[in-house]
């Protein structure tokens, strides 16, 4: 199992002007980022659209991850907006490997997220076709929610039966619970509000990096 792990932003907002000095922010202390898009469906809230991340022109790599119904509607839009890599929802579609397919023939890479409550059984017939699997640490849609514990659980299980698949969590992120995090073999830590609504965010994603490359198992 690589024990290799990072850090990667997560930005989240519904406001334009936010949105913007996010980028900024981000720009100032790594060249990577998730933009983070809801629908209002899929899950209650609703966020600024791939037209506004768009209009950053950011210099930033980045990926998308969708919580949105029927993603496949709108993976042409981010390819052209620049995106590297779609992640969508399991559950947000009834032919996740067809979404899959259509992301790979698009040129981009493939993330499959999961939520709290989905097994991990119903998603393995697709990581043949996948390039990470994300899995979702707070129930999706809100800013700053609860953290649940069990999906850590999860992940060690799903990383011992897949140590070669990259594997991400997302929401709930503290320094706090960052060390227990990274104690599961996890690739990849998405951070939202642990980052940006920190007072200095560059020196909070780093202490946060610092802390999750500490404890990265052998």
């Amino acid at each position: 199992m690589s024990n290799s792990i990072r850090c990667v932003p997560a930005i989240l907002t519904d406001d334009t002007l936010a949105l913007g000095k996010m980028v900024l922010q981000t720009e100032n202390f790594t060249d990577f980022a998730q933009f983070d898009i809801m629908d209002g469906r899929f899950v209650p809230s609703l966020s600024v659209s791939c037209e506004q991340i768009a209009s950053m022109r950011t210099k930033l790599t980045w990926e998308a991850h969708l919580m949105v119904l029927h993603p496949e509607s709108c993976l042409e839009e981010f390819k052209q907006a620049g995106a590297q890599k779609i992640v969508f929802h399991y559950e947000a579609t009834s032919s996740p490997d067809q979404v899959i397919r259509q992301i790979k023939n698009l040129g981009m890479q493939a993330g499959l997220a999961v939520n709290p409550e989905t097994p991990i059984d119903v998603i393995t017939p697709l990581l043949g076709e996948l390039d990470s699997v994300l899995f979702l640490s707070v129930n999706p849609g809100f800013y700053g929610a609860k953290f649940i514990p069990e999906v850590l659980d999860k992940i060690a299980a799903f990383r011992k039966a897949h140590p070669r698949m990259e594997t991400g969590i997302d929401g709930g992120v503290k320094e706090n619970n960052i060390v227990q995090i990274a104690e599961t073999g996890v690739n990849v830590i998405y951070v939202g509000s642990a980052i940006f609504m920190q007072p200095d965010p560059a020196d909070s994603y780093r202490r946060l990096t610092r802390l999750a490359e500490a404890y990265t198992p052998l």
